[in-house]
């Protein structure tokens, strides 16, 4: 059976997240800061009524910075964030992506273990490594990358 994942760019690499936690892609806005918060973190944005932490990427990975352009879109989760109160609860992120590509069908035949060195990333944050038409895509876990991650709620 085949998975899904929404495919992006990150400083010229093919990334990917599990569709079924994408709740939409947005046009690139720039958040709002807030004061005293993680350097990953770029800020708030409004998105239906609802204020959304937004996650820098680059930053969270260590990789270069960029100037947002036309192609600069926030990709929007939904992260499973348990809590002693609510071992269900969802938060919702945004993250910034270079690119957005498509969307990726992979079979398990398709997908890697996650590599044990050479990485720009912590392993501790890909789930895997995807291989489609010979590129290689890098499968993030969400949940591990966000772990850290407070929200606007």
């Amino acid at each position: 059976m085949a998975n899904q994942y929404l495919s992006f760019v990150l400083n010229k690499s093919l990334y990917a997240f599990d569709v079924h936690q994408v709740q939409e892609v947005l046009v690139y806005e720039q958040p709002v800061k807030v004061p005293c918060s993680a350097s990953y973190i770029e800020g708030l944005i409004n998105s239906r009524n609802q204020g959304i932490t937004v996650i820098n990427m680059r930053k969270k990975f260590q990789l270069p910075d960029a100037v947002p352009d036309k192609k600069t879109r926030i990709i929007v989760l939904e992260i499973h964030k348990p809590t002693d109160e609510n071992p269900d609860h969802i938060s919702v992120f945004g993250t910034v992506a270079d690119d957005v590509q498509e969307v990726l069908e992979l079979g398990e035949q398709d997908i890697e273990p996650p590599p044990k060195f050479g990485n720009a990333i912590s392993a501790d944050f890909i789930h895997g490594i995807g291989k489609k038409d010979d590129k290689f895509i890098i499968l993030l876990d969400i949940d591990k990358i966000f772990a850290d991650c407070k929200t606007a709620e």
